[in-house]
């Protein structure tokens, strides 16, 4: 994938961290696309209903990790719940079944009270500027916990909202997931502040609370 295609993912990323939902991945390559229809299989299901999005909303978690994670999404009525109980450190958002194609989320635990107050700030028609300014407040003044030095966010997101009912997958899905330092820099941590080529990591937002180490594997890996 060429190196613009990562450029793309800082304004990507800053828009998951801001709502319940993350977004789509950069354009696909032809052959990507052609995956990610996967219109030959006739082994997907549509991921319309609670146990689909459960079991494709912890494919955003590490393997290991999978099984134990605490899922959360909108129920039939359109209301953000609790689909799973779970026993790790991880919280997995499930696809929202009033977008288009796929996207699901998992993070630490300890990023928990900094995403949720972003999802009640976005209920209550805030934009992703003033949901950033406030946050940033709240994280500075100490009424809002950012979350563990190191905590994680893992994106998993395609074009299709379908998958394979015997594994969880989502054919065509992406994968990319962040490492939260907050008020780290390039100085401080030795990282560039874009990518250098795909694949490398590298520090967004540096100097503030959001700043986070980028990391996009390469397709397949």
């Amino acid at each position: 994938m060429k190196l613009t295609a990562y450029l793309l993912l800082p304004a990507l990323l800053l828009t998951a961290c801001d709502s319940e939902t993350p977004p789509p991945p950069p354009e696909a390559s032809p052959a990507e696309q052609t995956s990610a229809t996967a219109d030959s299989r006739t082994d997907l299901a549509a991921i319309d209903s609670d146990e689909a999005r459960i079991a494709t909303a912890r494919m955003a978690a590490p393997e290991a990790s999978r099984a134990g994670t605490r899922v959360i999404g909108y129920n039939a009525a359109g209301e953000l719940v609790t689909l799973a109980e779970g026993d790790n450190e991880f919280v997995c958002l499930a696809d929202d079944p009033n977008k288009e194609g796929f996207s699901a989320a998992c993070y630490h635990q300890s990023l928990e009270p900094f995403m949720a107050r972003g999802r009640a700030l976005r209920a209550e028609g805030k934009t992703p500027p003033e949901i950033d300014a406030m946050r940033e407040r709240e994280v500075s003044d100490g009424s809002l916990k950012m979350g563990d030095t190191g905590s994680t966010l893992h994106v998993l997101s395609g074009k299709e909202a379908r998958y394979d009912p015997a594994t969880g997958e989502v054919p065509g899905a992406t994968y990319r997931y962040v490492v939260y330092v907050p008020y780290a820099t390039a100085a401080s941590t030795g990282l560039p502040e874009s990518p250098v080529a795909p694949n490398h990591p590298w520090i967004m937002d540096p100097g503030t609370h959001r700043a986070h180490i980028m990391i996009s594997p390469l397709a397949g890996e």
